[in-house]
């Protein structure tokens, strides 16, 4: 299926960032074509800044990117999906995902338990609810019955996975609309994560290519070389954020890095913070996140699209509202041409 190429910008509402309501509807006059929405970090409520957004917006699509299927039993979520469905028909997709034990269990105080079968119960119960009916559901994990959402989608809503391994990839393709892919899926391992995908889609009768193709890119544009060495230790620790969860150490083990991953651990055991970002090298930052020049950057994302992502997401990386605006524009339509 040949889709156009898409281009969206990720919201970061946090103080002082500028980066929530007001920049997304600077985003649909700047061009951007999607608006992302992340569910993380004690960030503004996705699905509550979608619905603000469905109403002050015309053309742009939103989408969540993702919201962890442990957060809301999916009747719950698909009472607040049905205020943005009616608001902006046919403009929203809702991205889901199992997310880490480090926020499902420790900052939410909910067992993260079998993600896999989660998300797929969840899916396949949303898919029941938006159809209409009074659900009749009862698998392993989850159940719902005579629940019935009372204002549909007047159009069939999207749902993507967000996926990293090769599980969550295979049920992607089998059940989703499309797939959310983040950094940890470089582009020298795209052609794996379309692999996978493929083996999921082929269940369903279909191939990787009928799904979405997601990828969200954490993007610091950089103008002088004492940037590029600001942006490299931002990404390392950034890195090292991530490396803290189970499931993103088996990840980075899979890219090629298992010492890294035995040394940050041993660090984090030892609450030794310098040793777990010393784990990080620069070769590991360069291959993940992307920083350097605006013509750099372009660059590296028509790469992309040339590989077959279909709708890119830039994620700014700021610390003040200037640069995630700087960050920001360099990407708006009149800045940017996927083509070349």
């Amino acid at each position: 299926m040949t889709r156009s190429k898409r281009l969206g910008l990720m919201l970061w509402p946090v103080p002082g960032l500028d980066a929530g309501f007001a920049r997304g509807r600077w985003a649909e006059d700047a061009g951007f074509d999607d608006l992302w929405f992340p569910d993380a970090e004690g960030m503004q409520d996705p699905i509550s800044l979608a619905a603000a957004l469905a109403v002050s917006t015309r053309r742009i699509r939103l989408c969540t990117g993702v919201v962890p299927v442990f957060n809301r039993p999916p009747a719950v979520l698909a009472t607040g999906v049905s205020v943005i469905t009616e608001q902006a028909p046919g403009r929203f997709v809702l991205g889901l995902g199992s997310s880490t034990s480090n926020m499902v269990d420790r900052w939410y105080g909910v067992p993260f338990k079998r993600p896999l079968t989660h998300v797929r119960e969840y899916v396949a119960l949303l898919r029941q609810i938006f159809a209409g009916e009074k659900t009749h559901f009862k698998g392993e994990l989850l159940r719902s019955e005579g629940f019935r959402l009372q204002a549909l989608p007047g159009v069939a809503l999207p749902i993507h996975l967000g996926a990293m391994g090769p599980k969550m990839l295979q049920l992607a393709g089998e059940v989703a609309d499309g797939v959310v892919l983040n950094d940890f899926t470089p582009l020298d391992r795209l052609a794996w994560a379309m692999e996978q995908l493929d083996l999921g889609a082929k269940r369903r009768g279909r191939r990787a290519e009928d799904l979405e193709i997601v990828k969200r890119r954490a993007v610091v544009v950089i103008s002088s070389p004492e940037e590029e060495v600001h942006a490299r230790e931002f990404f390392r620790q950034h890195f090292a954020f991530y490396a803290s969860a189970p499931v993103y150490q088996t990840m980075i083990e899979q890219l090629g890095y298992p010492e890294a991953v035995a040394e940050v651990r041993a660090g984090y055991a030892a609450r030794d913070r310098a040793r777990v970002t010393r784990a990080i090298t620069d070769e590991m930052v360069s291959r993940i996140f992307l920083f350097g020049s605006v013509a750099h950057c372009h660059a590296q994302l028509r790469a992309h699209y040339a590989q077959g992502i279909d709708t890119l997401v830039i994620s700014p990386q700021a610390t003040s509202a200037a640069e995630f605006m700087r960050g920001a524009e360099v990407f708006a339509a009149a800045a940017f041409n996927p083509a070349g």
